[in-house]
């Protein structure tokens, strides 16, 4: 005999408890704020069923929401301060989950999507939840978002072959640049960078 399916909510918590807690998530603000927005209104109503398992799902015009994992560990890595008085820039606003959950962290989050469908669709989807610390704008993140630079924490949704420089001089001292690199899927690697004394230092 079968069970009962999970209702949407019954499906969330087991997304934070198994994917996130249970693995290397430990920032707890992060957990809250995957608790709080519902990943199901930023994909079609048709996917609504697999909107907590643990991977990406089509979003339109070739594109993905993030697998929940790596938005909360990618969110972690920015190692955004408690104060909530960060201003964070992100690179490829999709339907705008990713966001959604930044603006729980930070004072202001300003994103750039180059699809201008999908960010009027992100728009809408933040507008709904009453998200009103974000700016959303179309256009090519590789040069970033240079008139509120620079910024406390800078996250890129989208594999670049490489960092794009704008970006860095876009970044303050000791504060965290996480991109995805690489020319494939299955090649690709999570950097974290900052500046440190002048220098840039990377992480893999």
């Amino acid at each position: 005999m079968f069970g009962k399916k999970p209702s949407l909510a019954e499906a969330q918590a087991l997304m934070i408890k198994k994917q996130l807690a249970g693995r290397s998530v430990t920032d707890a603000r992060i957990l809250q704020a995957m608790g709080e927005i519902p990943r199901h209104l930023f994909i079609e109503e048709d996917l609504w069923d697999q909107a907590y398992k643990d991977g990406p799902l089509p979003i339109g015009y070739g594109q993905t929401i993030s697998q929940p994992y790596m938005v909360a560990f990618m969110t972690q890595a920015l190692q955004l301060p408690e104060d909530r008085g960060s201003v964070v820039l992100e690179i490829g606003t999709g339907s705008g989950y990713q966001t959604a959950i930044l603006s729980r962290l930070a004072a202001q989050v300003y994103s750039i999507e180059r699809i201008e469908p999908l960010a009027d669709q992100a728009w809408r989807n933040l507008q709904t939840l009453g998200i009103q610390n974000v700016e959303i704008r179309v256009g090519d993140g590789g040069y970033g978002w240079p008139e509120h630079a620079p910024y406390d924490g800078i996250i890129v949704t989208a594999a670049a072959p490489e960092v794009p420089a704008p970006l860095l001089d876009q970044l303050k001292e000791e504060a965290m640049l996480v991109v995805p690199t690489g020319p494939r899927r299955h090649q690709q690697e999570l950097l974290r960078l900052h500046w440190h004394n002048g220098q840039i230092v990377d992480e893999d």
